[in-house]
């Protein structure tokens, strides 16, 4: 399956639907950014149930300051819309491959229910820091 460029338009919608997402936080400029290109893609042939997006920085500024993108390449790891993974750096393809079959295991049942929690606790302190 090809990478998706996504967009502030795109990107919720994508990243919120069930299963699980990749999304590579990358810039034209970047060197590290395209030496790790070709591995997401790769990955993303390889894992054709999985959906592999790309956001250009530079073209979507807003998207990257909204999640606090403050270096590049940045892979984050959505699963059923539950962000599971933020890094920066690029990924070797074995560590990529590894953190995919990871991701595949996680207990959502366990991680919704931790999240909800956490919601509900924000609700009730919202001055609190989380």
């Amino acid at each position: 399956m090809a990478t998706k460029t996504l967009t502030t338009d795109t990107f919720a919608q994508e990243v919120q639907a069930d299963g699980i997402v990749l999304v590579d936080f990358w810039a034209d400029w970047c060197g590290p950014c395209k030496m790790f290109a070709p591995i997401f893609e790769d990955a993303s042939e390889k894992n054709p149930d999985i959906v592999f997006g790309k956001v250009d920085t530079d073209a979507e500024p807003a998207l990257g300051q909204a999640l606090q993108i403050t270096s590049i390449p940045t892979l984050m790891i959505f699963r059923d819309g539950i962000r599971v993974f933020a890094q920066a750096g690029a990924l070797p393809g074995p560590e990529l491959s590894s953190l995919i079959d990871q991701t595949r295991k996680l207990p959502m049942d366990e991680i919704r229910e931790q999240v909800a929690v956490e919601q509900a606790q924000a609700e009730q302190n919202p001055d609190a820091e989380v």
